[in-house]
């Protein structure tokens, strides 16, 4: 047996805390170089000139977020795999041109855009609200559909960069002026993105009016989990946290029947795969060509609460959605044709991509038993919705 000496072993636990110290300071260094920071840059100009910024999110674990002013458009979301290798995991383009073409304005797709003054469909177009009776434009013949011709998804906002609690995000306004798209009332909107350092995207909707108005904003941003442009979502594992969903009619416009999920394709309480049930003979199945409903949430009380988790096997990234909304639009991405090719070059045809879209439910202004949309001159519009990223299927899962 080897016998240490006391001053041999005051001497070591010296150099332990000088080595120690040295740690400290290198990863202090790196955690520096990883700092949360935003970053602007010119995304190109639309045909009349108007100049297109992108604002890039970028938090302390290396996760980023690009937003334009056109739109309020989340252009790239990138998150680690379960391996810790970064990947877009949404739609869009990689310039000004991809969103404003022919082909793109013909399919309209929405493609992370905000979405207002009313997201979803409202019948005809039409709703009547104190004793008067308003006309939108019909863009989705026979209704109205996400604001009208020009709605929120078209115009340019104005952003100022924010740090909420040392945090990194982008705020967002517009003034949608009285009649605008046949909306009574001046509304005042302003949007917040903001990335924290738990890899969650939190964005928070405000808005005002000067009459009495409706109003349903959200984001139509559509998700890959195993990475923009790679092939189908079918394989992608969904969980809505919902016992029931409000049918459609042959227009996609909700019957005002509240029904039950159990014993349909439309069950998803516990994980399934998208695929399994997508093309049922189920009714509803075919008005859609798959899924194009809404989920009635199971919501006790106010305050964010889970709506549902994504979850893609392959490359083990998991989306959990939180929100104050009572429903949520799940689409299954349909419509995609073929006619767009998207950030990575590659075509995006049907089922590449499917959205989640939290909100109040489709035409509620022609609907009394649905969540009321009046916003009155005395109230002030708050929701507020969290896409938290995380990974799952190794030693080392994380529940961010």
């Amino acid at each position: 047996m080897r016998l240490i000496g006391r001053s041999s072993l005051i001497h070591r636990a010296a150099l332990c805390a000088v080595l120690a110290g040295l740690a400290a300071g290198l990863l202090a260094q790196s955690a520096g170089a990883q700092s949360a920071r935003i970053t602007k840059a010119s995304f190109g100009a639309l045909a009349n000139g108007t100049a297109i910024d992108k604002y890039t999110l970028t938090n302390r674990r290396g996760m980023s977020v690009s937003l334009l002013t056109y739109g309020g458009i989340l252009q790239s979301v990138r998150v680690p795999d379960r391996s810790g290798k970064l990947k877009n995991v949404t739609l869009g383009f990689a310039n000004i041109a991809g969103y404003t073409n022919p082909a793109y304005v013909k399919s309209n797709p929405y493609f992370g855009a905000l979405i207002g003054r009313y997201g979803n469909r409202i019948a005809k177009g039409r709703f009547t609200l104190d004793g008067q009776t308003f006309q939108l434009p019909i863009n989705n013949d026979p209704n109205s559909l996400h604001g009208g011709n020009v709605g929120f998804d078209k115009r340019v906002w104005a952003a100022q960069q924010v740090r909420p609690n040392g945090l990194v995000g982008v705020r967002l306004s517009l003034i949608s002026a009285d009649g605008d798209q046949g909306y009574p009332g001046t509304l005042t909107v302003a949007v917040t993105y903001t990335l924290d350092n738990s890899n969650r995207i939190h964005i928070d909707y405000n808005a005002t009016t000067s009459k009495p108005t409706i109003v349903n904003l959200t984001n139509h941003a559509y998700w890959n989990l195993a990475g923009e442009g790679t092939g189908t979502i079918y394989d992608h594992e969904l969980q809505i946290d919902a016992s029931r969903f409000t049918p459609d009619d042959p227009t996609l416009i909700p019957t005002g029947q509240i029904a039950s999920v159990s014993g349909t394709p439309f069950d998803f309480r516990n994980f399934r795969a998208i695929g399994d049930r997508i093309r049922s003979n189920n009714a509803q199945m075919k008005i859609g060509r798959g899924y194009d409903h809404n989920w009635v949430l199971n919501r006790s009380g106010s305050g964010l609460q889970t709506a549902a988790r994504l979850r893609d096997p392959s490359s083990g990234r998991q989306l959990t959605i939180t929100t104050t909304e009572p429903g949520l639009q799940f689409y299954s991405g349909n419509f995609l044709d073929g006619t767009l090719y998207g950030t990575a070059g590659r075509q995006y045809r049907e089922g590449d991509g499917l959205a989640l879209e939290t909100q109040h439910f489709p035409d509620s202004p022609n609907h009394a038993n649905f969540p009321s949309t009046v916003l009155r001159p005395n109230q002030t519009y708050r929701t507020h919705t969290v896409y938290g990223f995380s990974t799952f299927g190794s030693d080392d899962d994380s529940d961010s």
